[in-house]
């Protein structure tokens, strides 16, 4: 008897604390299968916070990374080819004020208010920030759900805690509805 409620109790608990991870090689579709989660996790009824990453485009050209909040729409520049400031990195220089001014706020308000927290992304440009790891660390070992998009080279780093799936051209169409059954919320 006291196994059978240990055993329930730590299914209910791995349920709570899941953290899913997205990975895989530029261009695969990491960033839209995160976005498709989103919306049928918003559809379901679950308030989502956190922040994604989208590229600003002139023409066929990227030009910059945009930091926004998901659930306010609050946006800044992450990083910027015209950035005059901050660490480079390749063709682009990282604007720690303009992230920080929006990831960090975003996040405390999902960590608090907020069903699911997303990230896009746990990479490189926003490693360049301490406070941002820091909150990525404190909602890592909270009992929040999570989807993070997670660059290749951090794998490692994050394997231990949560779930991590490879995205591909051949798999990305399929795992958004799969992702969400982990989830385990019910219509």
């Amino acid at each position: 008897m006291v196994l059978n409620r240990y055993l329930m109790w730590k299914k209910m608990n791995k349920e709570l604390k899941m953290k899913i991870f997205l990975t895989g090689l530029p261009g695969c579709g990491k960033s839209t299968v995160l976005l498709k989660v989103i919306e049928i996790l918003k559809q379901k009824g679950l308030k989502i916070g956190g922040i994604i990453t989208p590229e600003k485009r002139v023409g066929e050209k990227r030009v910059a990374f945009l930091v926004k909040d998901i659930y306010s729409g609050k946006e800044g520049i992450l990083a910027s080819v015209d950035q005059k400031f901050g660490p480079r990195l390749g063709k682009y220089k990282i604007n720690l004020e303009d992230f920080e001014k929006v990831a960090l706020p975003a996040l405390e308000f999902a960590i608090k208010n907020c069903d699911l927290i997303a990230i896009d992304e746990i990479g490189k440009m926003e490693y360049f920030s301490e406070k941002f790891k820091q909150k990525v660390f404190e909602i890592l070992n909270s009992d929040k759900k999570v989807i993070a998009v997670l660059h290749r080279n951090f794998v490692p780093q994050f394997k231990n805690y949560g779930k991590i799936f490879e995205i591909t051209k051949e798999n990305r169409e399929s795992l958004p509805e799969k992702i969400v059954e982990l989830f385990k919320i019910s219509p």
